[in-house]
């Protein structure tokens, strides 16, 4: 009986080596040293670029005021989701201004929009009331 509990202290003391070997053990970088020298360059060597402006027109499709985005359908039938905050400006196609509340689905609209990261923020809407 000594010589199994033996045996077994032998065997759980060598898996304890194994195991903090394993878990210090040194992994290769994923990239170069000398590509992380450049990707640690100041941030004044690279700007960020501003984000590009786009329009789309179309058809308002959904309105969401609680949830702050709308859905445009263009017409080639795509569908754009967009985000909007109180920054946003909404002009009726006869200037006034108005709010995004005023917009009625099925209205006809022009969206001023950048890209950031994977969503389309809305700058402004101009769109013209159903007759």
């Amino acid at each position: 009986m000594k010589k199994v509990s033996m045996i077994t202290h032998a065997v759980a003391v060598s898996a304890l080596f194994v195991l903090a070997s394993c878990a210090v053990e040194d992994k290769m970088p994923a990239t170069p040293p000398a590509a992380k020298a450049e990707a640690k360059a100041p941030p004044a060597a690279k700007a960020p670029a501003k984000a590009k402006v786009e329009k789309a027109g179309g058809d308002i499709g959904l309105l969401d005021t609680e949830k702050n985005y709308l859905i445009l359908v263009t017409k080639e039938g795509k569908l754009v989701t967009l985000d909007f905050d109180q920054k946003t400006k909404v002009t009726k196609f006869t200037p006034t201004a108005s709010k995004m509340a005023d917009i009625g689905l099925g209205n006809s609209a022009t969206v001023t929009y950048t890209k950031q990261g994977n969503k389309n923020i809305a700058s402004g809407v101009e769109y013209k009331a159903k007759k």
